[in-house]
């Protein structure tokens, strides 16, 4: 392609950042030290993180101050009650019949005997006749098991398990409950990653042999990798002893740490092969001063990026933050200083033995002067095949989490579905209404248009029992007991009204009218407090990672343009995903291939999660190639020569990266547990389409529509860049 610009004789070929460049000779002249404190380092990390899976934590979905966990906070506090997280389901020939009525009540009494259990309720007792199916040959006894999260599911539930899983003369017991339900999740999730590392380290180690064609380059960056996820586990059991943190922060962890090190291996190893014929030492030092400082504004860029959900009300979210600050900035030191010191010992074996083809005779150097001369034609396309792709977006539906995300056969799932099948209500979800100051008629009054709402089976009160607005059965005074001027209500909602939205169910029965102070609590309510939290702060997080990403690349620049494209390229790249997660996860499609049921709605804040690790992984491509661009335009002038050149010298590394970042996400798709299936498709798609599609044609075609504005800055902003900014 013609130059449409003269090179610029005052230009110099850039050298590199001056601090990195020190760095890079003291690399040099103590690798082997800085060896040794590596691998004492590596050993230390080892043995501190390997306790930090029990330094850990685990969540529920809950928004703290929220409305239902102040109200649930002070039902246990007066009345010993709370949502019924535990459950017996019970099956028999007729649970109406006397032997089976008399087991029952045993059993319900043995579990109600359990110093951790408290709130126990059975078909057996009177309680509800929710809890009997409909063809009378299974009964639930639900029960409370109060306490922290971690606490009850991994000190109580098992046991409670092995203790009640089993026939009981002429029952069969089997266990089930909303934390039971999650915390077999969890150990599915569990099983899950460390089936993926065992797959991805040896496949990985492949993989790169191949791309490097040389095997000590591919043991040294898989050695990088390793150190990056030892150093992160033992950070994050630091963090761990000062604030509470999430078991999912580890799951990030194990993700990310050995991918986003290799990447930056990558591009560390690539740029020392280019510098090689000058000399090891002089290789190294310039290696850490170019890639070096690109790895560091990368791993700056995605740390950023996972840093803004420290701003979100939520510990489960938090944890994310704090393993997504600490990942990219681990990968960082061992990509720019263990891996150069090694580069310094071991670089002749990691050199090509041939050189490598000259820019111009490359394949993406050649399709991007292929774009560069019909920009639109070919950005109109590749945006219509983006828009195509992310068009399921549209239909997107936000629900609750449930028994779906686990395997069939899961034992959680097998007592949820049969609960969905053969019963009419969900006992287990009810809501429960703390009422303040209610008078017997009023209350009886409340209640009455409480069970009236549609998708309410029933409630339950002081005042009776009410279905359809009407009294059922006479009142309970020892349940539902006043304390004081307090007493409360159980809504129980049907099957249906959960399985189709439970977000407005808990709305509807918020809204009716009560002539004394109500608050509405349960599991339902958990949920819905939960999203609107979640939602509610969706924007404020959307424009922190936005504003926070685009500071970085106007430092690095000097431009508002490149930012802007970047952003925009950001969000068609986050809209591929959106787009394949609906398709695939919402709407059912390939659910026989990757194994999964589909629940036709998404639970919030994993997508949530994910978008701030895709935007940041989005921007870390950026910044390289970008790099790569203005460095051959500070050396040329040339506005379009240098998009080709620098498009040449990053992409195929930016291609190799994703190859082997997705590669570490698509693991996870063959996982048991949806959440870790919708994690590992989606990033893996959305890493793969944003370094090709993305970055190989809309990128360049952008970059030559705005020709001699891709590098603009108004003058305030130019000189606040001449002051502040991060240049060579």
């Amino acid at each position: 392609m013609t130059s449409t610009t003269a090179p610029n004789p005052k230009l110099r070929p850039a050298a590199g950042d001056a601090a990195m460049h020190r760095l890079g000779r003291f690399v040099v002249r103590r690798c082997r030290l800085l060896l040794a404190a590596a691998a004492l380092v590596f050993v230390a990390s080892g043995v501190i993180g390997s306790g930090t899976l029990d330094a850990l934590v685990l969540s529920r979905f809950e928004a703290p101050g929220s409305e239902s966990i102040v109200t649930g906070d002070r039902l246990h506090d007066r009345f010993e009650t709370g949502s019924a997280n535990f459950l017996l389901l019970v099956t028999a020939d007729d649970v109406d019949s006397a032997e089976t009525a008399a087991a029952g009540a045993a059993l319900a009494a043995e579990l109600a005997a359990h110093d951790r259990v408290a709130g126990v309720h059975s078909y057996w007792d009177g309680s509800s006749p929710t809890l009997r199916s409909e063809d009378g040959t299974q009964a639930l006894i639900t029960a409370y098991v109060p306490g922290d999260v971690t606490d009850v599911r991994e000190n109580v539930l098992p046991g409670l398990k092995a203790t009640f899983t089993g026939d009981r003369g002429p029952l069969h017991v089997a266990v089930g409950g909303s934390d039971e339900l999650f915390r077999e999740a969890a150990e599915l999730a569990r099983q899950d990653f460390l089936l993926a590392e065992a797959i991805v380290l040896p496949s990985l180690l492949i993989l790169l042999i191949v791309l490097y064609r040389r095997p000590v380059a591919a043991f040294l960056t898989i050695g990088v990798g390793l150190f990056s996820l030892a150093t992160s586990l033992a950070l994050m059991r630091a963090v761990a002893a000062a604030t509470e943190v999430s078991t999912f922060a580890a799951n990030l962890i194990l993700v990310m740490a050995v991918g986003l090190a290799v990447d930056y291996c990558l591009f560390i190893v690539n740029r020392y092969r280019e510098e090689a014929p000058a000399g090891r030492a002089h290789a190294v030092a310039a290696t850490v001063a170019t890639a070096g400082r690109t790895v560091a504004f990368s791993a700056v860029t995605v740390a950023a990026g996972l840093s803004v959900l420290l701003a979100m009300p939520f510990p489960f979210l938090r944890s994310f933050g704090y393993a997504g600050i600490i990942v990219p900035l681990t990968a960082l030191l061992g990509a720019v200083v263990v891996l150069p010191a090694a580069l310094a010992i071991w670089g002749h074996r990691v050199e090509l033995r041939r050189p490598a083809p000259a820019v111009h005779e490359g394949r993406w150097y050649r399709l991007a002067t292929a774009v560069m001369r019909r920009p639109l034609l070919w950005g109109a396309g590749a945006l219509a095949l983006v828009l195509l792709l992310a068009s399921p977006i549209l239909g997107v539906r936000f629900g609750v989490p449930d028994e779906r995300a686990l395997p069939e056969d899961a034992d959680s799932r097998v007592v949820a579905d049969q609960i969905t099948a053969n019963f009419t209500a969900e006992a287990t979800d009810a809501l429960q209404i703390l009422a303040a100051g209610a008078e017997p008629d009023a209350l009886a009054a409340y209640a009455a248009a409480v069970s009236a709402v549609p998708g309410i089976a029933q409630v339950d009160s002081a005042a009776g029992r009410f279905v359809d607005g009407d009294l059922a059965a006479a009142p309970e005074p020892a349940r539902f007991a006043h304390d004081g001027d307090d007493t409360w209500l159980s809504a129980v909602p049907t099957v249906e009204a959960m399985r189709a939205d439970p977000y407005a169910l808990v709305g509807d029965v918020r809204a009716v009218e009560a002539p004394f102070a109500v608050a509405v609590s349960g599991y339902p309510a958990d949920l819905a407090d939960f999203r609107d939290a979640l939602l509610d702060r969706l924007p404020l997080l959307v424009a922190l990672i936005v504003l926070v990403t685009f500071a970085i690349l106007f430092l690095m620049t000097g431009s508002v343009i490149a930012p802007l494209k970047a952003t925009v390229l950001n969000g068609l790249s986050l809209a591929v995903m959106f787009g394949a997660l609906v398709w695939v996860f919402q709407d059912g499609h390939l659910s026989a291939l990757i194994g999964f049921t589909p629940q036709g709605s998404f639970e919030p804040s994993i997508p949530i999660l994910m978008f701030c690790i895709a935007y940041g992984l989005s921007m870390d491509y950026e910044v390289f190639m970008l790099a790569r661009i203005k460095e051959a335009y500070d050396r040329t002038g040339d506005r379009t020569g240098s998009i080709a050149t620098g498009l040449q010298r990053s992409a195929p590394l930016v291609t190799a990266a994703a190859l082997v970042l997705a590669f570490t996400f698509a693991v996870y798709a063959t996982g048991q547990v949806v959440f870790l299936q919708m994690l590992g498709v989606g990033m893996a798609l959305a890493i793969v389409v944003d370094a090709t599609l993305i970055r190989g044609v809309l990128l360049p075609a952008a970059m030559r529509l705005t020709g001699r504005y891709n590098w603009w800055a108004p003058r305030p902003l130019r000189a606040l860049h001449a002051r502040i900014g991060l240049r060579d």
